[in-house]
């Protein structure tokens, strides 16, 4: 069986190499593109990001990446977003008091972590909920290393009330309070952390991730 065909999204963000080292690592054949075709054809879809999230949603904006992430989600395409890659899947970001719009998967806010210390920089555990798919094999103690200051504090997708979707899959963390730190929504996912920067764990995560595409 060929490996799958991934595709790093190439916006103008940081990060880009270490993810596509990491893929490939983890069994993937990686292309670091910007290119409209390649990002709609791949098996799977990454979006890292780091620094600003009004900077990333720019930077994204300017390649259509938020056009490629909806057409391939329409189809069911799976989608992995990392750190500011996550946080940009949702609604909006606020940062500094400026308030930029995100892509909208997901409502929500990405905010400033109410915590003692902040940036919250280090390795920490996360609680996945019980059927995550992203994090099979790994147990409570398992740790991944996060580097950021802006989170999301309250999870506000509702319910579908006809009951014909199942709802995401939220594995919070904790630095202060409570924040999001990754996100299973059918094709759609996300993590806080930096697996690529999360030693085996990560790797571990990476794979899991990879065999849901094909």
């Amino acid at each position: 069986m060929s490996p799958p065909e991934v595709v790093v999204l190439d916006y103008g963000s940081g990060n880009l190499r270490s993810a596509e080292r990491a893929l490939a690592r983890a069994g993937a054949s990686v292309t670091v593109t910007a290119d409209r075709d390649a990002a709609l054809a791949a098996d799977g879809l990454v979006v890292p990001g780091v620094g600003a999230f009004a900077a990333c949603m720019a930077g994204l904006r300017e390649v259509r990446g938020d056009q490629i992430i909806g057409r391939r989600l329409s189809g069911g395409r799976p989608v992995l977003g990392i750190c500011v890659g996550m946080q940009i899947l949702f609604a909006k970001g606020i940062e500094h008091g400026v308030t930029t719009e995100g892509c909208a998967e997901w409502p929500g806010t990405v905010e400033h972590l109410e915590a003692p210390v902040v940036p919250h920089m280090g390795w920490n555990t996360v609680d996945a909920p019980e059927g995550s798919v992203l994090f099979r094999g790994m147990d409570a103690a398992t740790r991944f290393y996060f580097v950021h200051s802006y989170g999301v504090r309250r999870w506000e997708l509702e319910p579908d009330p006809a009951g014909n979707l199942a709802p995401p899959l939220v594995t919070w963390a904790e630095h202060g309070d409570r924040f999001v730190a990754a996100v299973e929504n059918g094709p759609l996912c996300a993590t806080q952390f930096h697996p690529e920067k999360s030693g085996e764990a990560g790797a571990l995560l990476l794979r899991n991730w990879l065999s849901t595409l094909t």
